[in-house]
């Protein structure tokens, strides 16, 4: 079995084809300049590691709209489980994607904190815990580090640091990423609180801001306000088509067969990223959530409360994207947002996303005295999105 450092630093040849760089090197390439990783770049003395791409799993039986809610607790336990855990590549074959969905999680995890931070301030620390006795699973590993350092590089970002230890445990094995702090820092009287643990995000990164802070304490509540005139608003972080492959809803459900949303737009990421960082910051967000693990019905259902419930219509949704598949929409694993605003500011949140051409969706409003999330279908909210729809068309076309 290959050691650590070999599995870093030797050279893959994977489908008969000859990579070009060790994972090592991918990687090296990613950290904060200054950074010596213990691994360095290899040796070149290692014999290569020959393996193959895995194939992914066959379609199961198909899924019903009318068992929505059993899939969303099926969800549910398999999401505790992967909190306490860590989320794991089920399907070598899609650890690309995988990979990429855990660093775009990590980072708006961190949107939520208190500081004063932009996106090119943060850095990750990566940690791999990796199964290498299957075959599949050591090209698996090293498309993982591939996309590490794409998407770290196009979101012009760095890795702190990263580490592999293999893992026997069945299936493929995780990946997980951390915000990299360089410890604690003064801060202004107008950002400290008694409670607040600020810390330094160190400066290192090319394209930081000059004193970057974050906070362990979240900025804005987890749960959504009892105010039913205020207003749900979904921003997915990709414009890639909603799709289950590679989700929880098709681990517990066993359906597989579905590709994975496909996300290769990190300009738009950072878009989305600094308009809704901005709006929390700003004190716009009353409540706001990650869209990740279980698609946005675990992110809503996660912010409903004991006596706050949310209303939800995808009707417009569903148009804007020509999607006919709820439960796509409600599952699919596009890292995101969801953030809950006042009716108050809908008109300046408007202006903020067509001035930064980033879609968005208001799907709904929450509901007191209620539980959990209710799916219906209304005219309103799909009113208001044709509307939005047809102004930023126009915007578009003008010179």
């Amino acid at each position: 079995m290959k050691e650590k450092k070999t599995v870093l630093q030797s050279n893959y040849i994977i489908d008969g084809i000859a990579m070009q760089m060790t994972p090592a090197e991918m990687l090296d390439s990613c950290l904060v300049p200054g950074t010596v990783q213990e691994s360095g770049a290899g040796t070149g003395g290692e014999e290569p590691i020959i393996d193959e791409t895995s194939d992914p799993c066959p379609a199961g039986d198909g899924l019903e709209y009318g068992q929505l809610y059993k899939y969303l607790s099926r969800v549910e336990s398999r999401r505790d489980m992967t909190r306490r855990h860590g989320r794991p590549c089920q399907e070598p074959f899609f650890a690309g994607e995988y990979t990429r969905a855990r660093i775009e999680k990590a980072l708006i995890d961190a949107l939520w904190m208190k500081g004063r931070f932009r996106l090119n301030d943060l850095s990750l620390v990566a940690d791999w815990q990796w199964n290498t006795g299957q075959i599949g699973n050591l090209a698996a590993f090293y498309h993982s580090a591939e996309a590490t350092a794409d998407l770290i590089n196009s979101l012009g970002i760095c890795l702190g640091a990263y580490s592999f230890t293999e893992n026997g445990d069945t299936g493929c094995g995780t990946v997980n990423f951390k915000v990299g702090t360089s410890g604690r820092t003064d801060v202004e009287d107008d950002l400290a609180g008694e409670d607040d643990d600020f810390m330094d995000l160190g400066g290192g990164t090319p394209f930081g801001s000059e004193h970057p802070v974050i906070s362990n304490k979240r900025s804005v509540a987890e749960k959504f306000a009892s105010d039913p005139d205020s207003w749900i608003i979904y921003v997915p972080f990709d414009t890639c088509e909603f799709k289950l492959g590679g989700s929880l809803l098709a681990q517990v459900s066993g359906t597989g067969g579905d590709t994975c949303p496909e996300l290769e737009d990190a300009d738009y990421f950072i878009d989305c990223y600094e308009l809704v960082r901005e709006l929390v910051e700003d004190n716009i967000v009353i409540a706001g959530t990650t869209v990740s693990d279980g698609g946005l019905m675990a992110a809503l259902n996660a912010m409903c409360g004991w006596a706050v419930g949310a209303d939800i219509d995808l009707s417009g949704l569903m148009q804007a994207y020509g999607e006919s598949d709820r439960l796509r929409i409600l599952f699919s694993e596009i890292p995101g947002a969801v953030i809950q605003i006042k009716d108050l500011d809908f008109d300046y949140i408007d202006a903020e996303f067509l001035l930064q051409d980033v879609a968005y969706y208001p799907i709904g409003h929450p509901l007191k005295w209620s539980r959990g999330v209710r799916i219906s279908e209304k005219s309103g909210i799909s009113s208001i999105l044709q509307s939005l729809m047809t102004s930023r068309d126009a915007s578009e076309g003008e010179d």
